[in-house]
């Protein structure tokens, strides 16, 4: 199965989870969501994630100073990112509940 589709409709919950977790850079959230096994994340869907996500007021960010490169941009999760990760993780509860149930339904079997 082609994830990438499925990956399009949860990118922004998970990218709120791993900020959630621990405030990160682009490529630090990029490294993060392949670890937990989203091995098929973007590069630049990620950043654009991150961007969209920033603007909306879902997060914030900082600057730190690197020593061994380019400065990076950190983003922490704000209130508003707090409140629209648990809208999302109830939704996906929800979601993945019925359609446990349907294939449930459909193949007799719990998977």
């Amino acid at each position: 199965m082609d994830s990438t589709q499925l990956l399009k409709g949860v990118l922004d919950l998970a990218v709120l989870a791993v900020v959630d977790d621990e405030d990160g850079y682009g490529y630090d959230v990029v490294r993060r969501l392949r670890v937990a096994g989203l091995e098929d994340v973007g590069d630049a869907s990620v950043y654009g994630t991150l961007r969209r996500l920033y603007a909306a007021g879902a997060l914030t960010s900082y600057v730190v100073a690197s020593e061994s490169g380019p400065h990076r941009k950190y983003y922490g999760i704000t209130p508003v990112g707090r409140a629209e990760l648990k809208r999302q993780v109830d939704d996906w509860a929800h979601f993945s509940e019925a359609v446990g149930r349907l294939l449930h339904t459909t193949t007799g079997s719990t998977r």
